[in-house]
């Protein structure tokens, strides 16, 4: 008999860009597709309105985590943009257990940083220091499969 997983375990999630690890993240938001459809009322056709699909829309995704070593790597990563030319690299986000054990991940083409945003250094403020990577990208790919 299987054990069943608890899915409201903890999780964390890691990046990596062409096999290279931006380290660990606890925040993920932006995972996702759209189908655009475009309506197309068939002449003589009353009965429905053909839906067609167009184009499939990514948004941005957005990794959060408290500062870490792992910092410099996407301070680099960004400034590589500025210095060596627009390369879109592949990239892979995995979301992982407490344990390290893999619960999924996605595989990510033609990815580019389009935000980073690091911490405010208030002395009056006991909050965690914390970044947030934002990055774009033309689609999900298979390569993600675990």
């Amino acid at each position: 008999m299987s054990t069943p997983q608890d899915p409201g375990s903890t999780i964390f999630f890691t990046l990596s860009i062409d096999g290279e690890s931006l380290g660990a993240f606890n925040g993920c938001d932006g995972l996702a597709a759209e189908v655009e459809v475009e309506a197309y009322e068939e002449g003589g056709n009353n009965g429905f309105v053909w839906q067609l699909p167009s184009r499939v829309k990514h948004s941005t995704i957005k990794l959060t985590r408290p500062l870490t070593p792992d910092t410099s790597k996407v301070a680099a990563w960004i400034s590589s943009v500025a210095t060596a030319g627009v390369v879109r690299p592949t990239a892979q986000i995995s979301a992982l257990r407490a344990d390290g054990s893999v619960v999924a991940r996605w595989g990510l083409l033609d990815v580019l940083p389009v935000r980073w945003s690091g911490p405010t250094l208030d002395p009056a403020s006991p909050n965690v220091a914390t970044e947030t990577l934002e990055i774009t990208h033309h689609g999900f790919t298979d390569a993600g499969a675990a």
